[in-house]
């Protein structure tokens, strides 16, 4: 094999390369791009229905954020069936705090499936905090 030819062979070899890569990075997973605003009204809205002197209002907060984060998941098209199947898929490579996220999913069990579980007013705003977060994570807002 003369110069020519290994220069040609080794070319043609980097040019392939290049393209396999290229390939690569434009069909990988693309990141999902939310409508913020509407994030961002949603999760206003439901701060604000949060009164301290409304103890009915704490466990809507944290139903409603919880469905908020749910729903943010569902559109980025994390596989489950429920919240706490997709919480498994994404885990931490998602989440900052994912702890806190599986806590604050609880609360909301314990709200929907305890009867007369008594929710207090710090435990529904750590709870709103940590769905911002996830949902400041997630790119949703």
């Amino acid at each position: 094999m003369n110069d020519a030819s290994f220069y040609a062979l080794f070319g043609s070899i980097a040019v392939v390369g290049i393209l396999i890569f290229v390939a690569v990075v434009l069909t990988g997973k693309k990141k999902y791009t939310f409508n913020k605003l509407e994030y961002q009204s949603d999760f206003l809205a439901i701060e604000n229905s949060l009164e301290k002197s409304n103890p009915q209002s704490y466990n809507m907060a944290v139903v409603e954020g919880d469905k908020l984060l749910d729903k943010a998941m569902m559109e980025m098209g994390i596989p489950g069936k429920t919240m706490g199947e997709r919480l498994k898929k994404c885990g931490k490579e998602k989440y900052s705090q994912l702890n806190a996220v599986w806590n604050a999913h609880k609360l909301r069990n314990q709200i929907a499936h305890e009867p007369g579980f008594k929710l207090e007013y710090h435990q529904a705003r750590h709870a709103l905090t940590i769905y911002k977060t996830a949902l400041k994570d997630l790119g949703a807002i």
